[in-house]
């Protein structure tokens, strides 16, 4: 039976740094496929709750509308002079739905201006993630370029990157 000879790429063994640097830029992939996915997710929860609060504006807004029907009822029944116990009973009740919308306004409202506010504070966080991971993606393609080069520079800027990526992104979590 014929031998198979198998030839092996040399160089990987005379050179640590290489080996070094390859686990960097390894490390720093994984880091940049972490913080990658929490962006994503972030700007998901940012859009949800953005889409929750712009219903809850609507709502508010149709709460509103139907006080002001209440207010206008009130005016014609005051221009048109209605007197008795049936236009009294009207305004009663117009009275009684004007406080129960009123407190449905304000209930609305503190709910669409709470999620207007964790829409913002998601984007917040967001943001930091799509700093972090470009600072990533830098660092990555920078710790590359020491395989063309063999220039050490390379990878310590990465490094750098890296870290500052990864301090930003980090930075998003306690927002």
């Amino acid at each position: 039976m014929a031998e198979l000879e198998i030839h092996h790429e040399t160089g990987n063994e005379s050179d640590p740094t290489g080996r070094t640097v390859g686990i960097l830029a390894a490390l720093l992939a994984v880091l940049l496929a972490i913080v990658t996915i929490a962006s994503h997710r972030t700007h998901t929860a940012a859009i949800m709750h953005k889409s929750t609060a712009n219903d809850e504006w609507s709502h508010y807004q149709s709460t509103r509308v139907k006080y002001h029907n209440l207010e206008l009822g009130e005016n014609l029944l005051a221009v048109f002079g209605a007197k008795g116990a049936a236009s009294d009973k009207m305004l009663a009740d117009y009275g009684t739905q004007k406080v129960d919308y009123a407190k449905r306004a304000a209930d609305i409202q503190k709910k669409a201006e709470s999620y207007d506010a964790m829409a913002e504070r998601d984007e917040g966080r967001a943001l930091r993630y799509d700093i972090g991971e470009g600072l990533l993606e830098i660092g990555v393609v920078l710790s590359s370029l020491y395989f063309i080069s063999r220039r050490k520079m390379f990878p310590a800027m990465g490094l750098t990157a890296g870290i500052a990526g990864v301090v930003i992104a980090a930075s998003g979590i306690l927002q």
